[in-house]
């Protein structure tokens, strides 16, 4: 029984026991680029939601901007019209641009929304038609 005991012995010293150092930082490899595309990912969406943040905010600022264009009697809107307004604790600038269309008693505006105070870039631009609160009758 000792020759097969030795037999036996030296078959399990002979036979692989674990991961071989190559095994081992192919896996790593492949874990360190999985992970890195998975924060390239992440970042991504969350610059994504950010400029998605600000166009909303700008959106509704020139939406308030339009309606109060649209609750003010005077006629006709007043161009090259600039001011700010401050939402969701930044400081929003806003000017219109009223253009004329074929119709006389309706203009079109456009308001263009940025956070820099020299209207230098803006984040969106909304464009709406407003009729005269008091329009001409002709025959």
């Amino acid at each position: 029984m000792y020759p097969s005991y030795r037999l036996l012995v030296r078959y399990k010293l002979g036979k692989q026991a674990g991961m071989t150092l190559l095994e081992v930082m192919v896996a790593l490899l492949i874990f360190a680029v999985t992970g890195s595309a998975i924060l390239k990912a992440s970042g991504d969406h969350l610059s994504g939601l950010g400029q998605i943040e600000e166009i909303t905010f700008a959106t509704w600022v020139a939406n308030n901007q339009l309606t109060r264009l649209q609750l003010n009697p005077q006629w006709p809107p007043k161009n090259n019209e600039k001011g700010s307004q401050d939402m969701a604790g930044r400081t929003w600038y806003w000017q219109q641009r009223v253009l004329k269309t074929l119709d006389k008693d309706l203009v079109s505006v456009e308001v263009q929304v940025g956070l820099d105070a020299q209207y230098q870039g803006s984040v969106t631009t909304v464009t709406s038609f407003i009729g005269n609160p008091t329009p001409s009758l002709t025959l």
